[in-house]
């Protein structure tokens, strides 16, 4: 957890859930696999002073989250929901803030529990002055929990307990509510899903990551819809997206398909076949970095210059992280 963000894109990171594993090959050289090893090791040194007496532990959730595999931390699977004191830190930030959401782990990764998504996502309803930015690599889970409409009953009973239990000054406005008898103040209506202050994205290291994770992405309800493109490992074209069971490909950028015309005074030409997810948009935000580190892979320079042009066409901001 970090109140100041070296990442470019977001001002800063909250944890709620740490540990993960590996998916794909974006994952191979995770820095959070090698910080979450550090930090373990930090609070186990802490652990004891040199006198020999127990002193408090920093972070003790990261314990067993990462092991060693020829010199190199690796994630272990397990995961941990974070103390209370992390779980709440976004309540105490009073300014508004762009917020990562668990950068050492996958929010919606396959054995994380619905009732500790339910938790985060009740912290995120109760602080409407910041902007959340959960990334994600299992797609599908998300779409399925977002999607589930008992998830936002779920998550605003805690939110409800929240507000009540720590007093937070907020109003929560009921639905079918006057709005107009309620006291001045920050507002939260509990009829609102998905949550207008969550921005969604998946990360897609590949064509074939793009291919599995963007059409989960767009099916998704969510206020902004982003991806991450990094490590940037081989091309992506966002126009020709691939979608199970149907023959033209899917533009991403639009939220359309299209086909190809072969005859006429169009040949050559797309044709937008229209919007397939339920009239809604396509991407809001790509992002596009090379991997860092001593073992690095390296990022062909076309790849993300086709990914900035395919963005200026289509209108979608694009923002240049780093070459690596």
């Amino acid at each position: 957890m970090a109140d100041k963000s070296p990442i470019e894109w977001t001002d800063a990171t909250w944890n709620p859930i740490v540990g993960c594993s590996i998916a794909t090959a974006g994952c191979t050289h995770c820095y959070a696999m090698k910080m979450a090893a550090r930090i373990e090791a930090m609070t186990r040194g802490g652990e004891r002073s040199e006198q020999g007496s127990k002193k408090t532990s920093g972070a003790p959730h990261y314990a067993g989250t990462t092991k060693k595999v020829n010199g190199n931390a690796v994630w272990t699977g397990k995961l941990a929901l974070a103390p209370e004191r992390i779980l709440t830190q976004p309540l105490r930030w009073k300014e508004p803030r762009r917020i990562f959401v668990n950068s050492m782990g996958d929010l919606f990764h396959e054995d994380v529990p619905d009732e500790w998504i339910d938790q985060t996502f009740a912290v995120m309803a109760v602080t409407p002055h910041h902007t959340y930015q959960p990334l994600t690599k299992r797609a599908d889970r998300a779409r399925r929990y977002i999607s589930d409409p008992a998830t936002k009953h779920r998550v605003y009973d805690l939110a409800c307990n929240l507000v009540i239990e720590r007093q937070i000054q907020i109003v929560l406005i009921a639905p079918d509510t006057d709005e107009r008898q309620a006291p001045p103040g920050p507002r939260v209506y509990l009829d609102q899903w998905p949550l207008p202050n969550v921005w969604l994205g998946v990360s897609a290291e590949r064509q074939q990551e793009a291919d599995e994770r963007i059409p989960e992405l767009l099916a998704t309800p969510a206020a902004i819809r982003f991806v991450s493109a990094e490590p940037l490992l081989g091309p992506i074209d966002f126009e020709r997206i691939k979608l199970p069971g149907i023959v033209n490909p899917l533009d991403a950028l639009r939220g359309m398909t299209w086909q190809q015309m072969t005859h006429g005074r169009y040949a050559g030409q797309r044709l937008y076949s229209g919007l397939i997810f339920g009239g809604d948009r396509g991407l809001d935000w790509i992002i596009v970095g090379g991997e860092s580190g001593a073992d690095a892979r390296p990022m062909h320079p076309a790849w993300p210059r086709s990914i900035r042009d395919q963005c200026q066409a289509a209108g979608v901001p694009f923002f240049f992280k780093q070459w690596g």
